[in-house]
């Protein structure tokens, strides 16, 4: 098959590329890079011109103050244009979400509707923040989610503004008009699987691939100190609850100055990122979340122990009696006495890290995944 993937926000897209690649098939990956993550792409819509040089970087920002019109959104929709004249002969298009070309919704909506006269087989792919996902969450049926900070204080709402598009009337219209045509639905995480069903959606579940031949396992050696790693992404870091992170974090180094070195990074392209917490044994990712993000897997697959989404439903969908990371949540008490627990018991940091790299193994490979999505493309969710 000769398959097109649009978007990328994880990682996600190039793993499954690799994946089948490796089966055999042909595949071209479409992204913005996901700004200063730079993800790897084989055509780019990356609004550079407006983000590059200084004169467009300042009529930018000044008609964006006046107006709230993001001249990069339509750069990049522009770009996408240009570019689908190259885009022949493709038997299945996948988008990473209903936002995938990360333009204005008319815009994209204008922009599919030219794709999808090219290709008749296509799957959204729910990863994300996405409308059904964000109508569920506003519910309040979930002890937490992502949402939870801005249903505290609503005074928050700036920081929310990515996910809370998605109810708006244009982006509602868009996904809708994508949820009749594309043949496929598939979440790739509890997270997403559940809200999903929850709002009446039939869709696919399969896992985010983790290509484990470029991630060695690292055995975890306990040497003098433990070293603990926190990565800051600004655009995420209410609704990933950092603040708590970083409260316990405060705590933890007057408690064991001696035993730990924790490391901070903020904003970081992708390849600086993994570079910089290869040397950790445990790493803070995430909370208000039932099952684990993209950088999560990567570093359970290397062995380390990971704070984040792991919960009564993860635990149960996956029929685990041990634990494979911790489940982080909402209250620094609770983060401290793990990590306060891991620190003191050195022995189970090296457990935990090796039953994380089978997990992986056995529930995120990418071969394995590549070969789920292929039997779901060749089946409907949707009609």
């Amino acid at each position: 098959m000769k398959i097109l993937l649009i978007g990328e926000y994880s990682r996600l897209h190039n793993s499954l590329k690799e994946g089948l690649v490796a089966l055999g098939h042909e595949v071209i990956l479409l992204s913005s890079g996901d700004y200063f993550k730079k993800f790897d792409t084989d055509y780019s819509f990356h609004s550079s011109f407006l983000s590059r040089y200084w004169l467009p970087r300042k009529i930018k920002n000044v008609i964006h103050k006046l107006t709230g019109i993001d001249l990069q959104k339509a750069e990049r929709g522009l770009r996408f244009y240009l570019l689908l004249p190259q885009l022949q002969n493709f038997d299945h298009v996948q988008l990473i979400n209903s936002d995938a070309i990360e333009t204005f919704p008319f815009f994209s909506r204008f922009l599919y509707k030219k794709l999808f006269k090219k290709i008749k087989n296509r799957s959204l792919l729910i990863c994300g923040d996405e409308t059904p996902v964000i109508d569920y969450l506003l519910k309040r049926e979930t002890d937490y989610c992502i949402l939870t900070p801005y249903f505290e204080d609503n005074s928050l709402e700036k920081h929310f503004e990515y996910p809370l598009k998605y109810t708006s009337k244009n982006y509602r219209k868009t996904f809708d008009w994508l949820a009749e045509n594309c043949q496929n639905l598939i979440a790739s995480d509890l997270d997403y699987k559940i809200p999903m069903e929850k709002m009446g959606y039939s869709v696919h579940f399969i896992p985010n691939p983790i290509n484990i031949q470029k991630i060695d396992f690292q055995g975890q050696k306990i040497n003098d100190k433990i070293v603990i790693f926190l990565g800051i992404n600004r655009a995420s870091y209410i609704k990933k609850g950092i603040p708590y992170f970083e409260k316990a974090l405060q705590i933890i180094q007057e408690k064991y100055a001696e035993k730990i070195t924790v490391i901070i990074s903020e904003n970081l392209p992708y390849k600086d990122y993994i570079n910089l917490y290869n040397s950790s044994q445990i790493v803070l990712d995430q909370m208000y979340a039932d099952d684990q993000g993209y950088n999560a897997l990567e570093a359970m697959a290397k062995g380390k122990v990971v704070f984040t989404g792991a919960g009564k439903a993860f635990m149960e969908h996956y029929n685990l009696t041990e634990k494979v990371n911790i489940n982080a949540l909402p209250d620094v008490d609770y983060l401290v006495n793990e990590l306060s627990f891991l620190i003191e018991n050195p022995e189970s940091i090296v457990a935990i890290g090796k039953r994380a790299r089978a997990f992986i193994e056995r529930e995120h490979e990418y071969i394995n995944i590549a070969s789920q999505y292929l039997e779901a493309w060749n089946s409907k969710t949707t009609s």
